[in-house]
C-alpha cells in the first residue's frame, strides 16, 4: 500500500511541474524508459523527445448565434474523430518541422490535462541515415499529418 501512495505522490509531484511549464516542452530523458525503447526510441544523436500537454474533456464547437433553434446547434456530445494522442502528436510535428515523428506514448494527467512524450527522429542527421534499423525514417515527409504513427492507425481504423 505505501509503494501506491508513493507512485501516487510522485505523479501529483510531476504533474504538478509539467503544468507550470509549457505546452511543448523539449525534454533530456524519457519518464517510461521501458515504453520509449519498445517504441524505437534510442540515446544517440538524431533523436528527441518533447513533452507535450492537451486539455482533457470532449470537444468545444465554435457557437453559430445566427438564425438557429439552440437545440439544433450542437455544441455538446460533439468527439473528435481521432485520439488525443494523435493530436498531440501532430502539435508536436507543427513545432519542429525538420524532424520526423517516430511514436509517442501515455506519460500522465491531472485534473485538467494529459501528458503525452513523442518521439522524434531527424532524418538528415547522418547518425540516422547509417543506422539500418531506422534509416526508412528519412524517406518517408509528414508521418503525423497523414496518420502514420500508431496512435493515428488506430483513429483510422487499422
Amino acid at each position: 500500500m505505501d509503494q501506491l501512495a508513493a507512485l501516487k505522490n510522485s505523479m501529483k509531484e510531476r504533474t504538478t511541474k509539467w503544468r507550470n511549464q509549457g505546452v511543448i516542452v523539449r525534454i533530456e530523458k524519457p519518464t517510461r524508459t521501458d515504453r520509449a525503447r519498445s517504441l524505437g526510441y534510442r540515446a544517440k544523436q538524431g533523436f528527441l523527445l518533447a513533452r507535450v500537454r492537451i486539455k482533457k474533456g470532449g470537444r468545444r464547437r465554435r457557437t453559430i448565434r445566427k438564425g438557429r433553434k439552440p437545440t439544433k446547434v450542437g455544441l455538446r456530445h460533439y468527439t473528435s474523430e481521432r485520439s488525443k494522442q494523435s493530436i498531440a502528436e501532430t502539435r508536436v510535428a507543427d513545432r519542429f518541422p525538420n524532424m520526423e515523428v517516430l511514436n509517442s506514448y501515455y506519460a500522465g494527467e491531472d485534473g485538467k490535462y494529459n501528458y503525452y512524450e513523442v518521439i522524434l527522429v531527424d532524418p538528415d542527421h547522418p547518425v540516422i541515415r547509417s543506422d539500418r534499423k531506422i534509416s526508412w525514417i528519412a524517406r518517408q515527409r509528414r508521418r503525423a499529418y497523414r496518420g502514420l504513427t500508431s496512435a493515428a492507425k488506430k483513429s483510422r481504423g487499422f
